[in-house]
This record gives C-alpha cells, structure tokens and sequence, in this order.
C-alpha cells in the first residue's frame, strides 16, 4: 500500500492495535525496542515502515527459541481456543479472531455467498486452519456450511446432490474431482446439481480451469489469496486485473532487502499486517513476490491491486529491480514460437546486464521481434534487456534455470 491519506477512525485503529501488541507481545516489544520506535509513532500505515520486516523464516526460529508462539501471543494461554500448525512449522493460537473473519466474511458476500447457501467446505479442519478460516467467513454471511474437508468424492458428490448444495469452498483442482466423479456416476451437473458459485484458495487458480468452471458449467468463481497465518489477503473480480487488496488488512509491496515499498508495477515482497490481537503479527514478510498495480481495475473498485508473480528466493536484484522468473514468462507467453528462454545476469564493469536468450525451433522475423519482445520485457519487468540472443531450440535444456547470476562480486 502506498502512501495516502487515511481515516481518523482507521488512524486510530491502528495506533490501538500497535499500542496493545507493543503491551502483550514481547517479541513485538523486542521488535520497536530495537529498531528506537514507540507505539504513538505509528500513525498510519505507512508509519510501519519504520519497524523491520519479520521474514518466515525468521518467526519460525522465534518459536524455537521461545515456544510454542515465539512471544507473538498477546492473550492469555486460557483464552486459546485452538492451536493450529501450518508449513515451517508454525504454530497458530486461535482466540476470539474477529477481525480474521469479517475480512473473510466480506469477500464471501464479494464472491456472492449469502445467507441461505449451502456450502461443502472442502479445505480440512485437522492440524491446519484452512477450514476454520473459511467456516469463520461463511459464518459471517450467514450460509449454512458442510465440513466435508477433501477426500471421499463420492459421498460428496451423492450429498452435493442431496442436499442441495449451491457453494463451493476450497481448491480448484478438488471441485474439478467432483466434477469428474459425478460424470463417471452419471450426473448431470448442470441440471440435476445446484452449485452455483465456488470460491478458490489455497493453490493456483489457471485459465483452463475458469473456462470449464465458468463456461461450460456456468458457475460464479472468485479466487483469493490466502496465507495460513493471516487469513485472506486479495481477491480477484470479473475484470481478472490483479488480487483487490482486502478491507481491514494493510499490506505494503516491498523491497525484500530495505523494507521500504516499491513503485507502482516493480515487483517486491507482500509484507502484511492483520488486526489479530490474539496473535499481532506486524509486518510479517510472507515471502511472496508481487507487484503493486495502480491502473484503474475495469470493474469499478477503487480498491489496491496486486499481482502475484512468484516466492522470494527465486527473484534476482538487477540494476535495483527484482525480476521474477514468472514477470519473464508472462512477457514472453505473449510470443508463442519462443518455446524456452533463459536470462543471464552479468556485471561487466561494474554495470549489471540481462541478456535474454530465446529459443525456437522455427525460423523467426528477428526484426520484429527483437523491439516488440525488448518492449514487453520493460513494461513487465521494469528492466530493459541489454542483449537478446535468438538460438536454437536445442541450446536451452528443458529445465534450464529461468534465471542465472553470473556476475563476479569482488
């Protein structure tokens, strides 16, 4: 989130909250002690640059070195009603979360979840919170929820039917299983079922699946970015321009080395910071890439976008940008006869040059596309490409890295 002008009420909202976790929290006390900063000094988001990053992989040493909650908790233990864990390991204590469910309930009623839905919530409730998180949400708009959780399609497929299930909650590819399933029962899905509307979480969201789902079943989907500790963070609209920032979250795209955002369309870490006073987590750096959009969105919200492009650790700094490999992949998808490709980062003369190699295994008009594929680098990427090299299909290796660093450090 950039710089802007905020409510007094949201203002306030966030010095409480910093002020309660400075409190309660000792390992966000050890965080502003520090870095020499006091809770009245955060008055608005962007106030929360002055307090560093907590990466993942950071907070998972906090809880071994403090367990079970890396002095993140800001209740008392009593209070706890579930402890969940997620990938890391991270431990996740679940109190009263109000804030984490009216964001999610909010993107339900968005995705055009209501009261009188029936909804098979197919995320699991074991161990991990995915479940609850989504069950916190429908709750919120009032449907009716069947704690199905993954695996047996076929009694799902025989209570989808019965009970006149019309939501879909969970992944993609699981909804697609049930799809198949029913088929291979003999149901007619659009006739005999009457599923109207799935939302997606929890893994990638393709084109191929939309068209089926949306046009040849007829279903309303929304996608939503979601992490295990934070709950939902940005969904998509009709429009399929970016992830729309959620209400009640703040989130910040920033350079995964300074902390600070980054500009409009530069790609940098989703770094997040949720109102959960059970478990205040600020500033927590999720390892994601991103870049923030700031065009207007063709459906009308006036809401930040971001767009995901990839984790972290696979984005390479050059010339002061961070190009993902997934940022190379969408610039070149727009040429199909460049069938592989690779980029080499080098620092001849202390300057930092990308070369792109592109392979083919078709005769190519280089002429046109040397501008056109230099031009779609740029405006994705916001690095220009010093070199584009044109070579043989068989000179790349099917799994050759994306991205190389060559350059020398002296």
């Amino acid at each position: 989130m950039l710089p802007r002008k905020h409510s007094a009420a949201r203002v306030n909202r966030l010095t409480k909250f910093v002020a309660h976790a400075y409190r309660n929290a000792p390992a966000v006390r050890a965080l502003l002690d520090t870095a020499g900063i006091k809770p009245s000094q955060i008055k608005s988001p962007s106030d929360l640059e002055k307090i560093p990053v907590t990466p993942k992989d950071h907070l998972i040493e906090l809880q071994l070195q403090a367990p079970p909650f890396g002095g993140f908790l800001a209740v008392p233990l009593h209070q706890v009603h579930q402890i969940f864990q997620s990938p890391g390991p991270l431990y996740e204590p679940w109190a009263n979360e109000t804030n984490l469910a009216r964001v999610a309930g909010k993107i339900f009623k968005i995705a055009g979840f209501k009261r009188g839905d029936i909804v098979i919530n197919t995320l699991s409730y074991h161990l991990v919170p995915a479940g609850m998180i989504l069950q916190a949400g429908l709750q919120k708009v009032g449907a009716t929820i069947v704690p199905t959780g993954v695996g047996n399609s076929e009694l799902q497929v025989k209570l989808v039917r019965e009970l006149g299930v019309t939501g879909y909650a969970g992944t993609p590819s699981f909804l697609m299983l049930l799809l198949q399933k029913a088929e291979e029962l003999g149901v007619d899905v659009r006739a005999q079922w009457a599923l109207k509307r799935a939302l997606f979480t929890a893994e990638p969201y393709p084109p191929s699946l939309r068209q089926q789902f949306e046009g040849h079943y007829g279903f309303k989907t929304t996608n939503v970015y979601a992490t295990a500790e934070l709950g939902f963070l940005a969904h998509d609209c009709e429009a399929q321009q970016g992830l729309h920032f959620a209400d009640d979250v703040i989130i910040q795209i920033c350079d995964p080395v300074t902390g600070l955002h980054v500009a409009p369309n530069e790609a940098g870490q989703v770094v997040v910071t949720t109102f959960n006073e059970t478990y205040p987590l600020i500033r927590f750096g999720t390892g994601d890439m991103a870049v923030y959009l700031d065009a207007p969105c063709a459906c009308g919200r006036k809401t930040h976008r971001l767009a995901l492009v990839g984790r972290i650790g696979d984005a390479v700094k050059v010339r002061g940008m961070f190009v993902h490999p997934n940022q190379l992949r969408q610039a070149i998808a727009k040429f199909p006869a460049i069938q592989r490709f690779q980029a080499i980062v080098t620092r001849p003369n202390q300057r930092d040059e990308l070369t792109l190699k592109a392979g083919s295994a078709m005769e190519l008009d280089r002429a046109a596309l040397d501008p056109a594929l230099n031009q779609a680098v740029r405006e994705i990427c916001r690095v220009g490409l010093d070199r584009l090299e044109f070579v043989a299909l068989d000179e790349l290796a099917p799994d050759a890295r994306p991205i190389v660093d060559a350059r020398q450090w002296e």
